[in-house]
């Protein structure tokens, strides 16, 4: 593996850890980002029905689904299997000890 391709697939690994560790926390630990586009009849028809908080859970609900298959699509594109990911990560362990 060349220096490129590693340090592409380390770019990758470190992405797809932050969006699991995003996926796993509480909400309000992470930046916010404004504005987003959504459908208007959605969002009128949940402020109308269930208010304006449920309009943003449901709003973040279907962005961490997104999130979900997003970083899934990822994880097979740049490892592709669960033993291409662990021989990668036991490579940056080695390569972390050589730089020591």
């Amino acid at each position: 593996m060349d220096e490129e391709e590693y340090n592409d697939k380390y770019k990758h690994l470190r992405i797809l850890k932050s969006v699991q560790e995003y996926l796993k926390s509480d909400e309000n630990e992470h930046t916010a980002v404004y504005p987003i586009r959504v459908p208007d009849e959605l969002l009128y028809q949940t402020l109308k029905s269930k208010g304006a908080k449920n309009v943003d859970s449901l709003i973040h609900y279907m962005f961490k689904l997104g999130l979900s298959v997003w970083s899934e699509k990822q994880y097979n594109a740049v490892f592709g299997s669960q033993q291409s990911l662990e021989a990668f990560i036991e490579l940056v362990k080695k390569q972390d000890r050589e730089d020591e």
